[in-house]
């Protein structure tokens, strides 16, 4: 290795950044003042299935921790402004508190990790570690907690991720891709009795959450087919009777067995050959549009049912992949991709300890219409109920989401030395982060108060789950 290359020289590299980018600078929420909050969350609903837009907007009407959720674009906006070392690497690009989550490996074991990459584009690590640190103060808010406990959840959360990053720089490649953080190691090492019962209770959940499980709740079998059941406007078919597609949408009219058949030959070519071959063994069996999320409500996501000559089942989500939040802030560090969903895909193999086997994109080109990402849907996933957390375990799982996501920000960038050495020994940045959260969480507070006078007024047309159900049964 040459010698400009050495750990030392490195770690010294990163530590030199803090001469420009002093880590009391993060404590800077950036220019706030002269954006508008709804023309930007307009723009994200552009292109979206208009009648799924008022749901998206009522979702996010529940709280400011809905909102902050559901705004991605908002905060991608307000970091372009805020300082950055220039370390700029592969990020996840949405990583609030509630993309993190439990699912099961191709070898079936239980892992906690980022699991929502919609947004992955390349980008300043620190944009990933504020949005993270700024939920933390919008979830603890919205449950209550003592602003003085919140900061010291804050503060300990930060502060895991510089301490992590440091060990991450001393590890070995290979040993840095293997590192993952399973439910099992994590109920060993619980301290308190209250987190090992709460992840107890999750691998006990996402046990029960197989795709056969899944089978009998979404579908019955009808003339010896499986036909998933409509149950707008969380799960329908796009052509019958209760389609939520307008007649002047493009899929109201697409010819669908045509259209699926051909991103299926796609997205086979993006498997390896073994995965391909096994997917072989399935024949489909339906397919209907899928809700999900806050932020997502209104993209195209597709359920698809597949069985094999057994009768199991196996589900994909087919879900739209549109140009991330932050491709038109990032100061330097353009998409490689010219396929969205190829730049999804990339982005969780790259930060996820173990991706989905049947991870994957539709295949084609820039000139495809509509991109699309697919993996498999909710076998064994599971995400916190963040409702039920205590001060003490909300603690626990921030102190948790910040040691994955340096886990992530090393294994995709390569940069830990470099970042280790900006932080140093100190809890400087940590102490500017909690500043950082503090003062975001007030500006979304005032942007949620922006976006229900807009909803009130008539400029954002927004439904509540309860008045969408009616409206569907009228």
């Amino acid at each position: 290795m040459a010698e400009n290359n050495t750990l030392e020289k490195r770690i010294k590299a990163g530590r030199a950044l803090r001469v420009n980018v002093p880590r009391s600078s993060h404590g800077d929420v950036g220019n706030v003042t002269k954006r508008d909050p709804i023309s930007l969350l307009e723009e994200s609903s552009a292109g979206r299935v208009k009648r799924l837009v008022p749901l998206r907007y009522g979702r996010m009407l529940v709280s400011p921790f809905a909102f902050y959720r559901g705004s991605a674009i908002i905060q991608a906006h307000d970091l372009a402004t805020t300082p950055h070392t220039g370390l700029v690497q592969p990020i996840c690009g949405d990583a609030h508190l509630m993309n993190f989550g439990g699912f099961a490996t191709p070898e079936r074991n239980f892992v906690f990790d980022i699991n929502d990459f919609d947004e992955a584009h390349p980008g300043p690590w620190e944009w990933d570690v504020k949005r993270l640190a700024a939920s933390f103060v919008v979830g603890a808010r919205h449950l209550g907690f003592e602003p003085a406990a919140t900061d010291e959840l804050v503060f300990n959360a930060i502060e895991n991720y510089r301490i992590r990053m440091t060990d991450l720089a001393s590890m070995g490649e290979l040993d840095l891709w293997y590192e993952k953080m399973t439910f099992d190691y994590m109920l060993q090492n619980a301290k308190y009795e209250e987190g090992r019962k709460g992840i107890a209770k999750a691998i006990e959940k996402a046990q029960s959450r197989t795709q056969g499980s899944l089978l009998r709740k979404m579908a019955e079998k009808i003339n010896g087919k499986w036909i998933m059941h409509d149950a707008p406007p969380d799960l329908f078919h796009i052509q019958g009777r209760s389609t939520l597609f307008e007649a002047d949408e493009d899929w109201a009219q697409l010819d669908l067995q045509a259209a699926l058949s051909n991103m299926l030959k796609n997205y086979l070519t993006t498997l390896s050959p073994s995965h391909r071959e096994l997917l072989g063994r399935f024949q489909v069996q339906d397919v209907a549009f899928k809700v999900v999320g806050v932020g997502s409500v209104g993209t195209r996501c597709l359920a698809l049912l597949m069985t094999d000559i057994h009768d199991q089942p196996l589900f994909l989500q087919v879900k739209q992949a549109v140009p991330s939040v932050l491709a038109r802030y990032v100061p330097v560090g353009k998409s490689p991709f010219k396929h969205e969903g190829q730049r999804v895909v990339f982005g969780q193999r790259m930060m996820q300890s173990a991706s989905d086997m049947f991870l994957g994109w539709n295949g084609g080109s820039g000139a495809t219409v509509r991109h699309f990402h697919i993996r498999q849907l909710r076998d064994m996933k599971f995400s916190a109920e963040v409702e039920t957390l205590s001060e003490l375990t909300f603690g626990r799982y921030a102190w948790l989401c910040c040691d994955i996501l340096a886990r992530a920000h090393a294994r995709a960038g390569g940069l830990a030395p470099e970042i280790s050495g900006y932080l140093g020994k100190s809890g400087q940045f940590a102490e500017a982060l909690v500043s950082y959260a503090n003062s975001y969480a007030d500006q979304v507070e005032r942007d949620f108060q922006a976006f229900r006078d807009a909803c009130r007024s008539g400029r954002l047309a927004a439904q509540t789950e309860a008045d969408f159900g009616a409206d569907l049964h009228m």
